[in-house]
């Protein structure tokens, strides 16, 4: 099972060479780290490409690791129903360049992910339908899930 997922990442470095830049896997589960200039492109590969049918977005979110020189990773769960098997593919995303292509025009399901990053993150997706904020005030300052908020009012 794990030698397929990697035929899987092997798929990928094929079809777009260069846009992979770091593959893993961690208890079984592969994730490759890819160029976000190409996240759009990859994961309609991913989903419209019959041997591998990740036809279903489980997820999207980000993560902030402050320590970094790019803190912040968009992470994409994707789902092949067909195929029983996960994918994770990540992007990084700088201080200077908080904004990710959208996926909407790829999975509906994108549209509230995406807005949800944004409003808790303040990464932006280029060609997002209606980005806004989603559970935070259109006024709220900050972004709630960044690690450099402060907590209780308090600054960390």
């Amino acid at each position: 099972m794990e030698q397929e997922k990697n035929l899987v990442i092997e798929k990928i470095k094929e079809r777009f060479p260069g846009a992979v830049k770091n593959v893993y896997s961690f208890r079984g589960e592969w994730t490759a780290v890819v160029d976000k200039k190409s996240i759009v492109d990859i994961c309609k590969f991913l989903k419209e490409t019959p041997e591998l049918d990740f036809s279903f977005l489980v997820d999207l979110t980000a993560l902030d690791f402050p320590d970094r020189d790019i803190p912040f990773e968009v992470v994409y769960i994707l789902y092949s129903i067909s195929q029983s098997k996960r994918i994770f593919v990540k992007v990084n995303v700088g201080v200077d360049d908080l904004v990710v292509p959208s996926l909407t025009c790829l999975w509906e399901s994108a549209n509230w992910a995406e807005r949800e990053v944004y409003d808790m993150f303040g990464i932006k997706f280029s060609g997002h339908p209606n980005l806004k904020r989603l559970l935070m005030p259109e006024d709220f300052e900050g972004y709630p899930l960044r690690k450099e908020f402060p907590i209780n009012g308090e600054e960390l």
